[in-house]
């Protein structure tokens, strides 16, 4: 369990017997009881208000979410709430949790619902997955923590404590290899609080050993975004917000301005069309003669 403050885990073979994974079980439930964090998504079981948590939880850290998923709801209730809202509206509330384009998906995926399944989310990992921005995992979350029933939960603090335990001295860890393991491992009652208990473990492991999802297949360190091009899409994205209407050639004279603040080089021309033009792709931004409009 754990010792002089930090996490001891079990190890297994990639190919455990039952009595392992019985064993497996048990420890799970033991130390994610010990490191449970009562975070307040945790205590709904409205599917809305869990999606919304597991779209931030995506690339942001817990600590941030917790300032921004009541206030998200404050501001959209419901779906049908988020669907009446416009993208602008549903991007500016998203500030600050990095990757807007899981807000237009959210957007997306509500207006869907709204007109769809009567303001509900749909029942199913099967139909969740059809959505726009959610995956397979999101839709497992979604499931697991609004109806209860036992789904195949992969995410990163779940593959966290699979490899630690069963694949101890491999490396590039697939999830084909996991998801055995994963369902396998999924019990028949309290699919909730098995999987918070995983959460909660994994992210233990992960302050207490060299992460082990550095051993996943599916991992990808993140690349700096100070002076990247997500970073200006970002500045970019706010700009316009603040300040709709504004030409192609006064934007990109404000982000030149802004980047040479920070010592580095201004933006080119064709980089910053190509950025406007992915923007305005994924719904960003539409343009209204020379200017630009959330």
């Amino acid at each position: 369990m754990i010792i002089e403050g930090a996490l001891e885990a079990p190890l297994f073979t990639s190919e455990p017997s039952d009595a392992d994974i019985a064993e497996f079980q048990a420890w799970v439930r033991e130390a994610g009881q010990a490191l449970y964090r009562d975070l307040p998504w945790r205590n709904t079981r409205d599917a809305y208000a869990i999606w919304i948590s597991e779209a931030m939880l995506q690339q942001t850290q817990v600590s941030r979410v917790l300032s921004r998923w009541e206030r998200f709801l404050r501001h959209f209730p419901t779906v049908d709430a988020l669907a009446s809202a416009s993208s602008a509206d549903v991007v500016e509330e998203w500030q600050g949790l990095g990757y807007n384009r899981r807000a237009l998906a959210l957007k997306r995926a509500a207006d869907i619902c709204s007109t769809e399944y009567a303001g509900r989310m749909p029942e199913g990992v099967d139909k969740l997955v059809k959505l726009p921005g959610i995956g397979d995992a999101t839709a497992a979350g979604i499931t697991a923590f609004s109806r209860d029933v036992p789904c195949l939960y992969l995410e990163t603090n779940v593959r966290a404590v699979f490899i630690h335990c069963f694949f101890r001295d491999a490396e590039r860890v697939t999830d084909k290899e996991l998801r055995p393991l994963v369902e396998r491992a999924c019990p028949a009652e309290d699919v909730r609080g098995w999987y918070y208990a995983l959460l909660d473990v994994g992210a233990r492991l992960k302050k207490d050993h060299k992460n082990p999802t550095r051993r996943a297949a599916a991992y990808t360190r993140q690349s700096k975004f100070e002076g990247s091009r997500r970073q200006k899409r970002a500045w970019l994205v706010r700009e316009v917000m603040a300040a709709p209407g504004l030409s192609s050639a006064e934007l990109l004279r404000r982000l030149n301005v802004e980047e040479r603040k920070s010592g580095r080089d201004g933006v080119e021309g064709d980089e910053f069309e190509s950025i406007m033009a992915d923007l305005a792709r994924e719904g960003f931004f539409h343009r209204e003669g020379d200017g630009w409009l959330a």
